[in-house]
């Protein structure tokens, strides 16, 4: 086993489980060359820094390519102007500044803390109808009855998108999220299934903006689809409509993990399950010790925009970066005892959220969600068990949590 395949290593699903192993090998050097020719760093210190450094872009997405039709109208003319159309209009997630700036200007306020906060009675009372829903049951899914439809519930809820309209969007969703995972982006069979989902998602979202535009309501859709701006006046319908793509999947698809993640991590710490039952005002400190010793988000791309010396390294202009969240978030010169589940740890200043200009944008809302998930879970739930451990885990090493959380009870506390 050479150094330079342990990245490799990390995206083999075999290893989805427990990543930490490799990930601590991969800290022995902070700036790795993969032989891939990507530029693996993974300490705490250096993430941070090239996080706030404007010679790394997010603008690492690679031109969209369309497959040969053999219609000289599809191959020369319009498969043309929509992949300009795509590359020049990405999420704000995939954009430096100034546009990254303007796109995200546009939504900021939706998300402000005093909005989210006066969110938590809401999002309470839907945990509470989810547990009340499992009633009857002595066995459970935390993803399936959890997990996954409480974000889901209220990132539709604020944009405006009809809850029962989630059969259509999921698999899009789940598609467009495995874009994150580093070299799939070149494998031509997914480029042909995310143009697809994009293209279907596109469809959509644009056509509920365009009856928003004529009767806006109170949600994110009829804001994107009205905006206007006094320097960049009225927002494209091109970046309205993949803001909006980015808000529906980012919104539900990592806070997903981050409900898994704490969930498995309390059940696998029952001193700290039995302490939340006691005092559901301890679930802010757990949600925070989950997003550094098991963040939802474990790896980010980049490209240098410059050569970057750092850490000894000298990484060159044009370069592929990987950024490792989840080794960072586990290094001993920044964590004391990194490795141990501590909710009490005073050392709190993790990367769960990234940072820099791309720091999570609904970072409160997950906060909060998570929160009230896990403080109800926890006084309702009566006896829980895990069914496996581990528990089987989505294929994805950068959005990593559990496929499946099962858990057998002993019943539900009113």
């Amino acid at each position: 086993m050479t150094d330079t395949s342990l990245f490799q290593q990390l995206l083999d699903p075999a290893h989805r489980a427990d990543p930490y192993p490799i990930l601590a090998r991969l800290r022995e050097t902070p700036v790795l060359r993969d032989e891939s020719g990507a530029y693996i760093v993974s300490t705490f210190a250096e993430i941070r820094s090239l996080l706030k450094d404007p010679r790394i872009s997010s603008e690492d997405l690679p031109k969209p390519r369309f497959e040969w039709t053999w219609n000289p109208i599809e191959d020369f003319i319009l498969n043309p102007l929509r992949a300009r159309i795509i590359a020049r209009h990405r999420p704000f997630l995939f954009r430096d500044p100034p546009d990254h700036d303007v796109l995200r200007a546009s939504i900021m306020h939706h998300f402000a803390s005093e909005r989210m906060k006066r969110l938590q009675g809401h999002i309470h009372a839907l945990v509470e109808a989810l547990v009340d829903g499992i009633r009857g049951r002595d066995r459970i899914d935390i993803v399936a009855d959890f997990a996954y439809p409480l974000p889901v519930t209220v990132i539709c809820e604020l944009l405006g998108v009809p809850p029962a309209d989630e059969q259509k969007f999921h698999p899009w969703s789940k598609t467009l999220a495995a874009g994150l995972e580093p070299f799939i982006r070149e494998n031509p069979a997914y480029v042909r299934e995310n143009l697809a989902a994009y293209e279907e998602m596109r469809a959509y979202l644009g056509a509920l903006m365009r009856e928003k535009r004529k009767h806006p309501k109170d949600d994110i859709l009829s804001s994107l689809a009205t905006y206007r701006d006094k320097r960049a006046r009225r927002m494209s319908k091109y970046d309205a409509v993949v803001t909006a793509i980015l808000l529906l999947v980012a919104g539900h698809e990592t806070t997903v993990n981050l409900i898994a993640n704490g969930m498995l991590a309390l059940l696998r710490h029952p001193e700290h399950l039995a302490r939340l039952r006691k005092d559901p005002g301890a679930a802010s400190a757990i949600v925070e010790e989950v997003l550094r010793f098991d963040p939802p988000v474990q790896l980010r791309t980049r490209k240098t925009l410059a050569e970057i010396e750092i850490a000894g390294t000298r990484i060159p202009k044009g370069a592929a970066v990987v950024l490792l969240f989840g080794a960072a978030n586990r290094d001993p010169r920044q964590f004391r005892d990194p490795d141990r589940f501590d909710p009490d740890r005073t050392d709190t200043q993790h990367l769960g959220f990234g940072g820099g200009l791309h720091y999570c944008l609904g970072a409160q809302l997950a906060r909060i969600e998570a929160a009230e998930a896990l403080a109800v879970l926890a006084r309702r739930l009566e006896g829980p068990r895990l069914v496996a451990d581990p528990p089987p885990y989505r294929p994805g090493a950068s959005l990593r949590g559990p496929e499946r959380l099962e858990l057998t009870i002993a019943g539900i506390v009113s």
